[in-house]
């Protein structure tokens, strides 16, 4: 009997440990203090100091300085055109000695391009059309520089 009493007032020993410990909050809390918000500088808007204007590059059609001139009698305006379209995109992105092939109702070209080279702070580029036309093949050949203003300009023909 005397283990059972010695069983018993050690485990009401324990439960009244184990309820002080987790009898809950103090009665007084300590607050947080409330935070202090400062306000942010004002910052001025960056401006920019110089406007630099971004040339879109073209190949102005009209000219064709870069056709044959016996062919250009010869074609039709979306001929014109066709072939307009692929000596810009030759010189603008074409590979060095890849052609850019043409084709309108009748008409075929084929464009071939050299390596950028910078002359004077321009790129420029030499090229060589080839136009066939009625079983009649017409060639030119030359130099064409992208200008400060975005237009492949032909300088030397």
């Amino acid at each position: 009997m005397n283990i059972l009493k010695a069983a018993l007032l050690v485990g009401l020993a324990l439960t009244v440990a184990a309820c002080s410990r987790t009898g809950g909050f103090p009665s007084t809390r300590t607050a947080f203090p409330a935070p202090q918000t400062t306000a942010l500088p004002d910052f001025e808007t960056p401006q920019p100091t110089e406007v630099q204007t971004i040339q879109q590059a073209r190949l102005d059609p009209g000219s064709y300085s870069y056709l044959d001139a016996g062919v250009l009698g010869q074609l039709s305006s979306a001929q014109r055109s066709a072939a307009n379209d692929a000596q810009f995109y030759a010189l603008q992105f074409g590979r060095p000695g890849a052609p850019r092939n043409w084709s309108a109702s009748g008409a075929s070209g084929q464009v071939s391009v050299g390596p950028y080279v910078r002359v004077n702070n321009l790129d420029c580029r030499e090229f060589s059309h080839r136009v066939t036309v009625s079983g009649q093949t017409y060639t030119k050949s030359g130099t064409a520089c992208r200008e400060a203003d975005g237009a492949w300009n032909v300088v030397n023909a």
